[in-house]
């Protein structure tokens, strides 16, 4: 489940590679991250659509769920805790993967909307996993709508900047995001970084073969 269209190419290809058993479906609403980056939070209409398509892919016969939206990450959690059908949210294989690789961590992000939930995710993982990590976040507040504009070249030179900056405090730094990986895929990088797609996919595909093994 997507509301970013560039990106269901992207996940198809990695849950194809991952799960070559499972066939592949997708639901696009790019209105949902439209609405909450509008009113600044996800709001209970956006919860209430986000249910709708989990209950429109269960119908359709779906044996898991994946919401590929780190934005709505919280919202994520809260409808899997009541969702008989496994539902994942994408970020929390890179949150598991920063806080055990790392000790100072920064958070870069695009939209304030995903910095706040990936970075509550990040403590509640550390803590969870009993790291004392200390994040540091950082918003490039013009990116994003450089990217929606159809400017990606200024989009990546922004992040790239704001990663370089970022990344002379941390050890590690995580972009909040997975439109913001395609702007560090070239060139030397002071310090190692994570993006969500393959470490989301990699856990839940490794989740989602030992459900089966355990069921068989």
């Amino acid at each position: 489940m997507h509301t970013v269209g560039s990106l269901e190419p992207v996940f198809a290809l990695l849950a194809a590679e991952r799960l070559p058993n499972w066939h592949i479906a997708s639901i696009l609403d790019e209105s949902l991250l439209s609405s909450v980056i509008a009113n600044g939070h996800v709001a209970e209409d956006v919860s209430d659509r986000l249910a709708s398509h989990v209950n429109t892919a269960r119908a359709n016969g779906s044996s898991a769920i994946i919401v590929t939206c780190s934005t709505l990450g919280e919202a994520v959690d809260a409808l899997a805790a009541k969702s008989a059908t496994p539902l994942f949210r994408i970020d929390r294989g890179m949150a598991e993967r920063a806080v055990s690789q790392a000790s100072t961590i920064g958070i870069l992000a695009t939209l304030p909307t995903t910095l706040e939930p990936t970075t509550r995710l990040l403590e509640s993982t550390a803590k969870r996993m009993g790291r004392p990590c200390k994040f540091v976040s950082q918003l490039v507040n013009e990116a994003f709508a450089q990217l929606k504009s159809g400017n990606p070249e200024t989009h990546d030179l922004l992040v790239q900047e704001a990663y370089a900056a970022l990344s002379a405090e941390v050890e590690l730094v995580v972009l909040a995001q997975a439109s913001m990986a395609r702007a560090l895929q070239a060139g030397q990088h002071d310090r190692p970084y994570l993006t969500s797609p393959e470490l989301g996919m990699d856990q839940i595909a490794s989740l989602l073969r030992l459900s089966r093994m355990s069921a068989d």
